[in-house]
């Protein structure tokens, strides 16, 4: 079985985010550390992020909750905690726009302190930094490590937004003169991470890793796509006061469009293979 998931993840991983590196700079300059963004959660044992927005809540991407189901448990600060419910964009569509998630949490996490939710709508330009423990490898080569072979190794990067519109944000890997100090851009297996700004000790959330778009994964050149956190304030903020009927109009409750590589045939295979399955909590 564990052949075949492997297999699975890395089909699954084109439309998921990582970390790939410049090509010029040590790997260890890149090493992170669960402090520098203790609101990172974690959905499997192969990757795919979150971020703890509220104490009870976890914002993601909707292609990445694809196993994730009342019941289930996600990681954040060394510790497992169980899902309540999974609440999906109703206007989800696949590669295109508004993939994004919320996942309640069935007791608060009392011991991090939740990202804040960015809401100008100026950060074209911005630099902003990502994070997460997916596969890996550099601008020249693209990602040659996946998100198995990584082994839960954090790394984050930084990068400047050249698209700022609707739904959507956008930067792109430079390399050389152009490029940041500690540039980076997806690789595979962290789908759903956050892009994020730390302004006066507070980390704000920017975006939520989506896809890549525009070469091959990894490349110098190619882009990529975060759903944009000032655009789904207003959803995020009505998912999560607790309205059921509100819920019902804006949600689904579990994912409809499975990731490519999935079906429902093999689903509850995969998922008892990548879920995160704690003693007791």
């Amino acid at each position: 079985m564990r052949i075949f998931l492997f297999i699975s993840l890395i089909t699954l991983s084109l439309s998921a985010s990582a970390i790939v590196i410049r090509h010029d700079v040590d790997d260890k300059k890149y090493l992170a550390y669960p402090a520098d963004f203790a609101a990172l959660a974690t959905l499997y044992v192969d990757g795919a992020h979150g971020t703890l927005i509220k104490p009870d809540w976890i914002v993601t991407a909707a292609h990445a909750t694809f196993c994730i189901n009342s019941g289930s448990y996600i990681g954040l600060n060394n510790g497992y905690h169980k899902v309540e419910s999974v609440f999906v964009h109703k206007d989800y569509q696949p590669g295109k726009s508004h993939d994004i998630a919320l996942i309640k949490l069935v007791n608060p996490i009392k011991d991090v302190k939740p990202a804040s939710l960015y809401e100008k709508t100026d950060e074209l330009g911005k630099i902003m930094w990502f994070i997460g423990a997916g596969g890996t490898g550099n601008g020249l080569t693209g990602q040659t490590v996946d998100n198995y072979e990584n082994g839960g190794v954090l790394r984050k990067a930084e990068n400047r937004i050249e698209q700022a519109e609707g739904p959507l944000l956008k930067f792109k890997f430079d390399r050389d003169d152009a490029a940041l100090p500690y540039e980076g851009i997806s690789g595979g297996g962290d789908s759903g991470g956050p892009a994020y700004s730390t302004i006066d000790g507070t980390n704000y959330l920017l975006g939520i890793s989506s896809r890549v778009e525009g070469g091959n994964i990894g490349m110098y050149g190619v882009v990529e796509v975060y759903s944009r956190v000032s655009f789904f304030k207003p959803w995020i903020e009505k998912i999560t006061t607790g309205e059921e009927t509100l819920q019902r109009q804006l949600a689904f409750p579990k994912l409809e469009l499975l990731p490519a590589g999935l079906t429902k045939q093999i689903l509850p295979e995969v998922c008892s293979d990548i879920g995160l399955k704690p003693d007791a909590i």
